[in-house]
């Protein structure tokens, strides 16, 4: 069964970021993930919700998703996006097909 990150990030030091975001594609690809949406515009329809910089990945199971957030290979990212920036990160189960 597929699950989900699901981030609403606002960025506070945009070059920082950049070396974030140039580093981090191909952990997620190790894992079996992937991109469903990155950074592209986003609005709110209901509540106080404010998105700023959305990310959704897509990974094959809870585990797995799991293992890339605490692996050796995205720490020092997740460590270098922590410092450039601000949000919330959710993981999701997804529905079985």
């Amino acid at each position: 069964m597929p699950a989900y990150l699901f981030a609403n990030i606002e960025v506070t030091d945009p070059a920082l970021y950049e070396e974030y975001r140039k580093g981090v594609p191909a952990t997620i690809a190790q894992y079996g993930g992937r991109y469903v949406a990155r950074g592209g515009a986003a609005e709110g329809l209901e509540g106080g919700y404010a998105p700023k910089r959305v990310v959704l990945l897509e990974f094959p199971s809870l585990e797995r998703a799991k293992a890339w957030w605490d692996s050796p290979e995205y720490r020092p990212l997740r460590a270098i996006r922590q410092r450039a920036s601000r949000g919330d990160l959710i993981l999701v189960d997804g529905l079985s097909a």
